[in-house]
């Protein structure tokens, strides 16, 4: 009460010492009030607001703002920005949810207030507005799903309609609500796409800051669950139609539709013509393992071979060798498969992924030789394969696997039998004359 009761007489102060220089009939004044002993008392009464504003005294400053929004609501937006000051500290200091709620409510109705005597505010104006409402809105109503999408709609339309500065920032938040709104079930799939698509060109432009706001919006509605590929089909392929030579569509639609692990025909129609306008060694392992999973060998090995090409880390390009070693393999291609392994072991002779891939490929070349290399040729799958047990004991994928190939490839072995009429003696040498393996010797030993 005491410090009303200075606030009060500092007003009082204000206002006398204001009154001896100040004319109220002035017409620049009229927004206050109809006469100029009201005008005085109004502007006495914007000061006492903004003091008890300052003091947090929120049931005093309320009077003032309902007194001032009655009887001189266009004469200054501050009521206003001050009235929802005092009614967002009502709100937090409610005591029931049901005050909370009749305070909540006098808050939006502030807000709309303000638009409606100040809608084309200088500094402001409604975009702003209507995005402060709505995220106080969801900031104490959140379980309100319903009412906070209902607000930032609201908002997003205003800053559509008037350049809204920072529109991509209300929008970023309104379609991340949308989404965690779509994963609870609360709406459809098609409100999702509807939004994204008309959202979309809020967040065109090269400036690092709008570049990052992309990023999170399509991180958003890749991992909302209604960016599947059907889906994205839809939404992508009229637009694609209509403007063909849109990189900036083309990569936008390739990395949604790389996120959500596309593989159909469309996916990769869309990929390959982007790939054929901005090449990438990303790109193209993308398509490759495309094409691996659609069965297309060949193309996947294409792509492949135009990543290893760009590659500079060997390490990396080593790992790039072993796929298209594993991708010439399922597709028949022992020698190629062989030539992928040689050059990944080359670069790093410790690679036991390496070692692996070439003993299958030499052991897959069996069929294609003649006399005895077509038995020989275990022996050397047998000694690569050992190689790359020891290099990858520690590895619970592949060491089992490469010890199970070594006994397969020993039942490849020829006989004791098949070595004597040979003339072979079992620990000699043996040098391959074809196949991938062709120049490489090994020992001699019977199954």
């Amino acid at each position: 009460m005491n410090r009303v009761k200075i606030l009060l007489s500092a007003a009082m102060a204000f206002v006398a010492t204001a009154a001896t220089a100040q004319d109220f009939s002035d017409p620049r004044y009229a927004p206050w009030g109809d006469t100029p002993e009201l005008r005085k008392e109004n502007i006495l009464t914007s000061n006492l607001l903004k003091e008890a504003v300052a003091a947090r005294d929120y049931d005093a400053a309320a009077g003032y703002f309902r007194t001032l929004a009655e009887q001189a609501p266009t004469a200054s937006e501050a009521t206003f920005i001050r009235g929802a000051q005092v009614y967002s500290g009502k709100v937090q200091r409610a005591k029931t949810l049901e005050e909370k709620q009749v305070m909540l409510d006098s808050l939006m109705t502030i807000y709309d207030l303000r638009v409606q005597y100040f809608p084309h505010s200088r500094n402001y104006g409604k975009a702003y507005v209507l995005d402060r409402k709505a995220r106080e809105y969801l900031l104490f109503n959140p379980g309100d799903r319903e009412g906070v999408r209902r607000m930032y709609e609201e908002a997003i339309e205003a800053g559509m309609a008037g350049g809204y500065k920072d529109l991509k920032d209300v929008a970023l938040i309104y379609f991340k609500n949308l989404c965690d709104d779509y994963a609870a079930g609360d709406i459809y799939p098609e409100e999702v796409l509807a939004q994204y698509e008309r959202l979309a060109p809020v967040f065109d432009g090269e400036e690092a800051a709008v570049q990052e706001s992309r990023k999170q919006f399509d991180a958003c509605f890749a991992s909302s669950g209604a960016a599947n590929c059907e889906n994205l089909e839809k939404l992508f392929r009229p637009r694609i139609e209509a403007d063909p030579d849109n990189t900036d569509l083309l990569r936008q639609t390739v990395g949604l539709m790389s996120r959500s692990k596309c593989d159909s025909p469309y996916f990769l129609e869309i990929a390959e013509r982007y790939y054929a306008v901005d090449p990438s060694a990303q790109t193209a392992m993308m398509l490759a393992q495309g094409f691996q999973e659609a069965g297309d060998y060949a193309k996947a090995a294409t792509y492949l071979r135009e990543a290893i090409g760009v590659e500079p880390d060997a390490g990396q390009k080593g790992a790039l060798l072993v796929r298209l070693s594993m991708v010439e393999l399922a597709a028949g291609h022992a020698s190629a498969a062989a030539s992928a392994a040689a050059e990944a072991r080359s670069l790093n002779p410790e690679n036991g992924r390496a070692y692996f891939c070439l003993a299958q490929a030499y052991a897959a070349s069996a069929g294609s030789l003649q006399g005895l290399d077509a038995q020989a040729i275990f022996w050397v799958a047998y000694d690569t394969m050992a190689q790359a047990a020891n290099l990858l004991a520690d590895d619970p994928d592949y060491g089992g696997m490469a010890r199970d190939a070594m006994a397969n490839y020993r039942r490849g072995f020829p006989t004791a039998e098949e070595c004597f009429f040979r003339e072979l003696m079992e620990g000699a040498r043996y040098t391959l004359g074809s196949g991938p393996a062709k120049g490489v010797s090994t020992t001699v030993r019977p199954r």
